[in-house]
């Protein structure tokens, strides 16, 4: 890996951890959850836009494959790297609950995304895994900011909880099971391969508990109607 990259991860990580500072000092009243997600809604935004801004053939946006990455695909894996470095510590020192499934999933994104900018290749492959994974979380995180802003249990939330599981459902589910596949058919690095299909086991978990919540939470809401009627 590259000195100057290794540099542009360390100055994430602090600039994350900056960032969630500065946000609880705006919000001193909102919890560290709370606070976390907004840096993780302003990192999901980020990598949406510099991923689309890295691929190098929108008629082929996987293409080059198994080919080296360009520098400014490197540049954008670095700060998503700083990110899961950085909301991995908030996972095991934050005041909530351990969750397991975060952690697992940060884990599995550090290694593959690391060993990308190690081999200083699979950049194509890496920059569309990253849109697949954080396309729906600026959703994700609506739903629980929601909920602390007091909009529990109403429309809005639950428009944003179909609107995250849809979109977890296509970009998770039907084209990440697409890249999965030409990762693990193209000539990459084998802990790459693993990897990806690491992560693609984690979305295919997720999807099952975003598949229960679902139906859960429309049960719940039929539920309170017929008791109105």
């Amino acid at each position: 890996m590259e000195d100057y990259i290794v540099r542009l991860v360390v100055c994430g990580v602090i600039s994350w951890t900056a960032l969630f500072i500065s946000v609880r000092k705006m919000f001193p009243k909102k919890s560290f959850s709370f606070c976390n997600r907004v840096v993780s809604t302003v990192h999901a935004s980020l990598g949406v836009i510099l991923a689309s801004l890295s691929v190098q053939n929108w008629s082929c946006p996987v293409c080059p494959m198994a080919s080296p990455s360009s520098p400014f695909q490197m540049q954008t894996l670095a700060v998503t790297l700083a990110y899961m470095i950085y909301d991995l510590m908030c996972c095991f020192f934050g005041p909530d609950d351990f969750n397991i499934d975060n952690a697992v999933h940060h884990l599995v994104s550090i290694i593959g995304i690391g060993a990308g900018l190690s081999y200083q290749m699979c950049g194509s492959e890496l920059v569309a895994t990253l849109w697949v994974t954080e396309i729906s979380s600026p959703f994700l995180h609506a739903r629980e900011l929601l909920k602390e802003f007091g909009y529990k249990d109403t429309d809005l939330n639950l428009l944003a909880d179909i609107s995250f599981a849809v979109i977890f459902s296509i970009a998770r589910m039907v084209v990440g099971p697409y890249i999965t596949y030409i990762t693990l058919s193209a000539d990459n690095p084998l802990l790459i391969k693993i990897m990806g299909s690491g992560l693609q086991l984690v979305s295919g978990y997720w999807f099952y508990k975003i598949v229960m919540m679902v139906r859960y939470k429309l049960f719940k809401r039929n539920k309170a109607s017929n008791k109105v009627n």
